[in-house]
């Protein structure tokens, strides 16, 4: 008899349990084909799951949303992080990570885990047709990066008040998009919209600070920096920037502990 994998469901880019961004985290006892790891994923039914496999000093880590395979998801790698960490039962040092996106890193930062992440700076670009009528909002700037659109306004308030047409949106050719403004108590705030690959919203993205950074330290001469992400569940994100690396810093909470029998 196989034995059962463990699973958990954590709380990225918070202290708190039901805030922050949930990620579910399964460690794979031996390699899984993908439409196993798809159907795991759409049964969680949360914007990310994370599996990981022990490949020597490290664990090869792959990302899934209810309906596609991402190359980098920054929530689900904290969380991952998180339980690693807690089943060291220690500071643990670092973990290394084999991803789509290359090798990434996880580390101890006082009462943060640290992600090691690549940069992803936007650059100017118009935007697509059909995406600023979807959101129904009026850009300062808009710009691309490796993943996602990214689109500047006016304010924090105006980030808020953003209410999109998932359904239009969903047909732009864009993975998500990021709506950003300099921040009233933060250096900057952002929401984050992906129904093209089955999250309208997401609460807390990882991924999308790897723009975020270095886009905002261009505009406030700053290297470390605090951005909120302004969803309903919201989430506070630390980022620092050296060179074409991002280091995410958070914190996280583990709400639910299983068995994945199947």
């Amino acid at each position: 008899m196989v034995a059962p994998m463990r699973l958990w469901q954590v709380d990225a880019f918070t202290a708190e349990p039901f805030a922050g961004n949930p990620a579910a985290v399964c460690l794979l006892d031996r390699p899984r084909d993908d439409r196993f790891l798809q159907q795991v994923a759409a049964e969680m039914n949360l914007s990310e799951t994370a599996f990981l496999l022990p490949e020597g000093d490290a664990y090869r880590l792959r990302w899934f949303t209810p309906e596609a395979e991402v190359d980098l998801c920054g929530h689900a790698t904290l969380a991952s992080a998180h339980v690693l960490f807690t089943m060291r039962g220690g500071p643990g040092g670092e973990i290394t990570f084999l991803t789509r996106s290359g090798r990434l890193a996880a580390a101890r930062r006082g009462q943060l885990i640290e992600l090691d992440f690549p940069a992803l700076p936007p650059k100017e670009e118009a935007s697509p047709p059909g995406l600023l009528d979807a959101l129904g909002v009026k850009p300062v700037s808009a710009h691309r990066s490796r993943f996602d659109r990214l689109l500047e306004v006016e304010s924090e308030k105006a980030v808020r008040a953003g209410a999109p047409d998932f359904r239009a949106l969903g047909t732009v050719d864009t993975r998500g998009v990021v709506v950003t403004a300099r921040g009233e108590r933060h250096d900057f705030v952002s929401r984050f919209f992906a129904p093209a690959v089955g999250i309208d919203e997401d609460p807390v993205t990882g991924s999308a600070h790897c723009v975020l950074a270095p886009f905002w330290a261009a505009r406030l001469g700053k290297r470390e920096m605090t951005g909120f992400q302004a969803s309903r569940r919201g989430g506070e994100v630390r980022v620092r920037v050296d060179g074409d690396r991002v280091f995410l810093g958070g914190r996280a909470v583990i709400v639910l502990e299983g068995e994945l029998k199947a």
